[in-house]
């Protein structure tokens, strides 16, 4: 949120009306999320952003290439080295607001030490690689970049397989432009 924004919210003449309605919604979507949680099978790909359950597709050819080599390489050497626990297409993250499956996390040893068979949700990775594709490229570049730099993502990186690309963001450069 903007500081000008939340600067103009103070102000409001009827702020406590917006904080029980703000409240009474956030309680609301709490308990849709709980659904959410109750109704996801291992077999699905969806997510709880904002509110809203979005049920992904099957992806194509170009993002499994980008995504299964990147996480050989990534989960080889994290192994070797003993640095902790890797994760792809499948391994959802709960934070604040929403419960995400990126397609390629990393938890370092610190945060993957708790971590059990059963884990089903886990807390925000060190590392996040999210690979575009149509339906999710706006949310990857804005909802979710936001939301993993709020909760201290160090490291995010977005994939472009239609054009090659990898654009990494480090929290350390976020933080300092704001």
């Amino acid at each position: 949120m903007s500081a000008a924004l939340l600067e103009k919210l103070l102000r409001a003449p009827d702020l406590p009306y917006l904080a029980e309605k703000v409240n009474r919604y956030l309680a609301e979507e709490a308990q849709r999320r709980q659904a959410f949680r109750e109704w996801i099978t291992t077999g699905m790909k969806a997510e709880f952003i904002n509110g809203e359950v979005v049920l992904h597709s099957p992806v194509q050819r170009g993002h499994l290439l980008a995504g299964g080599n990147l996480y050989t390489l990534l989960s080889t050497y994290v192994i070797l080295k003993d640095l902790g626990q890797t994760s792809f297409d499948k391994g959802m993250m709960e934070l604040t607001r929403n419960d995400y499956e990126p397609d390629l996390c990393f938890w370092g040893k610190e945060k993957s030490a708790g971590f059990t068979d059963e884990t089903m949700l886990h807390p925000a990775p060190d590392f996040v690689v999210e690979i575009l594709s149509k339906k999710t490229a706006k949310t990857d570049r804005t909802t979710k970049f936001q939301d993993y730099a709020d909760h201290g993502v160090p490291e995010y990186w977005i994939i472009d397989p239609r054009i090659k690309t990898v654009e990494q963001y480090w929290l350390s450069e976020l933080s300092a432009n704001e």
